[in-house]
């Protein structure tokens, strides 16, 4: 038995061994040219500096929620509670700075440690009640909407960012380089870290190509999928504060525009939605895309609805060409 549970665990070790770069990751970067170019015939100032690095700022939101949103992906799962986890996290975030002492350190602690507890509950509802994690994180979105109002009474909250998240969302230290970008690759590196060179990564990934495989051998795949949320959680939270500190403010919905374009960013750099296979430097593409797209509505002049159905188009025909490609096999 012994030597079948080693066995097991080295397939598992393996699945990650086979490190390349996944043509999805490649085409997602060459499509950013060709949109940085597009743009280009739209807008002067497409491809300016100063417009770029507006870009890489506005980026960087997205990025910080969808690192955790990929995590999520990668066991099979997804959470449609990012909106209203976002939400709270800023909420709190503005709420504990405003009365708190050590203002900004413990709102960004408060934040973090909302984000953990909401992605336990996540968890323990898909890991443990083994309900489809779609339905029950829709669930969750929805109780922390009624939170919110019950909490606001249904105006908007009175508190306002620190200079501090204003600082880290809008403000612009080394380079001119906004520092939101410097916060999310700091947030990028210990992602990709951890899912490359770590314990928990490689059972992330075990665990989205065969909960079952991965059980038997040994792990506690419920524990993997809770951190997996409890991680999600942490980012969706910690982008909230981002937000709130470049609006100066908290207030509500202001996660709704973010789901789609999260779960876009993360299907569009190759992550399969089924489990199992996908690279975090792929992730980074999509936001880029996502960003970009976003841009040239604006330039173009492209309304809402077109916004919209370019984000759903791009989730099905990545769906379609990626959604049914094998898993990893032993």
């Amino acid at each position: 038995m012994e030597q079948e549970v080693g066995t097991e665990k080295r397939r598992i070790s393996a699945w990650l061994g086979r490190g390349r770069v996944d043509s999805a990751v490649l085409i997602a970067f060459a499509f950013i040219p060709v949109l940085l170019i597009i743009g280009s015939f739209f807008s002067r100032n497409f491809l300016s500096l100063g417009y770029l690095l507006q870009q890489l700022q506005i980026a960087s939101y997205l990025g910080v929620i969808a690192a955790g949103a990929m995590v999520v992906i990668l066991l099979g799962h997804i959470d449609l509670s990012i909106p209203w986890i976002l939400t709270v996290g800023a909420m709190t975030a503005t709420t504990v700075a405003a009365n708190m002492p050590f203002g900004n350190a413990a709102a960004i602690a408060a934040a973090i440690l909302i984000g953990a507890l909401v992605g336990v509950v996540n968890g323990l509802g898909a890991a443990v009640l083994r309900v489809p994690s779609m339905i029950f994180t829709l669930g969750v979105n929805a109780v922390l909407n009624g939170l919110v109002v019950l909490y606001t009474g249904g105006f908007a909250p009175r508190n306002a960012a620190t200079p501090f998240m204003s600082w880290l969302a809008v403000g612009r230290t080394v380079l001119d380089i906004p520092n939101a970008v410097f916060v999310w690759v700091a947030i990028s590196v210990m992602v990709a870290f951890m899912l490359r060179r770590t314990p928990l990564g490689r059972y992330i990934y075990a665990t989205g190509n065969s909960e079952a495989r991965v059980y038997l051998s040994g792990i506690n795949t419920r524990a993997v999928v809770i951190l997996a949320f409890v991680i999600s959680g942490i980012g969706n939270c910690l982008g909230g504060v981002l937000l709130a500190g470049y609006a100066r403010q908290a207030y509500q919905s202001m996660g709704n525009a973010y789901l789609l374009p999260a779960i876009a960013a993360v299907v569009l750099g190759g992550t399969n939605v089924l489990g199992g296979r996908g690279s975090y430097l792929g992730t980074v593409a999509g936001v880029l895309l996502i960003t970009l797209l976003g841009s040239m509505r604006s330039v173009m002049q492209i309304g809402e609805a077109g916004h919209q159905i370019a984000y759903g188009a791009a989730i099905i025909l990545m769906l379609l060409a990626y959604g049914r490609a094998p898993k990893a096999r032993e």
